[in-house]
């Protein structure tokens, strides 16, 4: 077996059959992690000897056994670990248990090494936060990873850990999936649980999951880390069996609808959109009906519920912890984006919170009326290819606001409407970096995607590591 090449599913089956033990294969990981780290800046707290006592004490004979994995460090907690969210404001919060997630991983048998770096509180599509500094894309180190798991995105794609988890509430996991060629699945609304945070005003679009190489490595994660928690807001529809058995089903022919364009948003790269057509053209190669369509929402109002909606949930997260604190606000507590958005969204009407919900939930029943003559629609993952380094800068909140709209454009519908979606990785742009084809489906749909891309990866490899 490659421990730096082979990814989860295939790492735990050879711990499972005895060619490898799980502390080689923890140990391996802690060596790549040492070893590319400061290069990446992707990990941004350790457990390395805990780590390893853990293996020592034994593992839980789960089906992820002996795989290492690292966690983000933005509303989900790692016991003895900072929890800060990339925030100088929560920068000496640590963390006294694991949260949910964290806990079901842990009974699959994975091996927990660490954390990633996230963009201050998640509020950018690249990881740069000033608490602990850019991360670099693995295929190019000027290039940003994404946002905002793009630690877990650059750590798997460099080949520290096979899987790393990640969070996605307007594009997340799959914005950094597509500039760092990775697989990544946002679940639906309620599969995975968040617990114990209460995610507020957010939680209708922040879901959980991971960042893979394989399509198999996410049906796994999904099958050991799904299912409502007791007084849970919302639960997604049961699946028909497992993830894991839909990713070899044949997804039959589907009815594919194909857009390239985001309805008063921004403008698609002519990169973005050759490589949805090629993508397309592949589909209908593999049997199946695939037609333009229009996306059922309008960009520039869906951008102003989302921002309200995560906005106020932003200002209980920065006022309950200035209580807990018992201060006021420091110049530099929060980078100067953050700031504004505090600051704007604190003297938003509560009945204009109300208007943003519902103009989520209108949303969810426009993009759910594709799907009376439609299974999936695709759409490119990015507006625009991946920016350098220094592009998104949270410290010029004029560009931020002029730029970011860019890189969730055609993710943030999923969140808002809570319908499971999808990037895969598909080719490279002129300057070889990755690109994604964005997928999304009804809600419950993910056994129907995970399907799809098993068939794309099967049809297309994907190359698993940046070179």
């Amino acid at each position: 077996m490659d421990l730096e090449r082979d990814d989860a599913t295939a790492t735990a089956a050879a711990v499972r059959r005895g060619e490898v033990s799980a502390r080689e294969v923890v140990e391996a990981a802690i060596t790549r992690i040492e070893k590319l780290d400061p290069a990446l800046n992707a990990v941004v707290g350790e457990r390395f000897q805990q780590a390893l006592a853990e293996v020592d004490a034994g593992l839980p004979d789960g089906p992820l056994r002996g795989v290492p994995t690292l966690v983000k460090t933005l509303s989900t907690d790692v016991a003895g670990l900072p929890t800060t969210g990339g925030s100088r404001l929560l920068r000496d919060k640590v963390a006294a248990t694991d949260s949910e997630l964290v806990a079901r991983y842990r009974r699959a048998g994975m091996v927990v090494l660490g954390i990633t770096n996230t963009p201050e509180l998640g509020k950018n599509a690249s990881t740069e936060p000033l608490l602990y500094g850019p991360t670099h894309n693995p295929w190019n180190p000027a290039y940003s990873p994404g946002g905002s798991s793009g630690g877990s995105a650059a750590a798997v794609a460099s080949g520290m850990v096979p899987v790393a988890h990640g969070n996605d509430g307007g594009g997340s996991i799959r914005i950094p999936a597509a500039m760092c060629g990775l697989f990544g699945l946002k679940p639906s609304r309620g599969r995975v649980p968040a617990a114990p945070y209460l995610s507020g005003l957010s939680n209708p679009t922040s879901v959980h999951h991971a960042l893979t190489t394989t399509v198999r490595d996410s049906a796994l994660l999904l099958d050991v880390s799904h299912g409502r928690v007791p007084g849970a807001p919302f639960d997604a529809p049961a699946p028909s069996g497992t993830f894991l058995d839909a990713v070899g089903r044949d997804p039959g022919r589907l009815r594919i609808g194909v857009a390239t364009s985001v309805p008063d948003g921004p403008p698609t790269s002519p990169e973005y959109v050759a490589a949805v057509r090629r993508t397309a053209d592949l589909l209908a190669s593999l049997g199946h009906e695939v037609r333009e369509v229009t996306l059922g929402y309008r960009y520039a109002e869906m951008a102003a519920w989302s921002g309200l909606i995560m906005g106020a949930s932003l200002v209980a997260l920065v006022d309950d912890r200035l209580a807990e604190l018992g201060r006021e606000l420091r110049e530099d507590d929060l980078e100067p984006f953050t700031r504004g958005m505090y600051e704007h969204y604190r003297q938003a009407p509560a009945a204009e919170v109300a208007r943003a919900l519902q103009g989520f939930e209108r949303t969810g029943r426009s993009l759910g009326a594709m799907f009376a003559d439609l299974d999936v629609v695709l759409t490119p993952a990015l507006c625009q290819p991946t920016p350098q380094l220094g592009f998104l800068d949270t410290t010029d909140p004029a560009a931020m606001y002029e730029r970011v709209s860019s890189y969730s454009a055609y993710t943030s519908p999923g969140n808002v409407s809570g319908a499971p979606a999808m990037s895969v990785p598909a080719g490279l742009d002129e300057r070889g970096l990755p690109l994604g084809a964005h997928f999304f489906t009804d809600l419950g749909g993910e056994e129907l995607l995970l399907s799809l891309a098993a068939q794309l990866e099967q049809a297309a490899p994907w190359p698993t590591r940046a070179p």
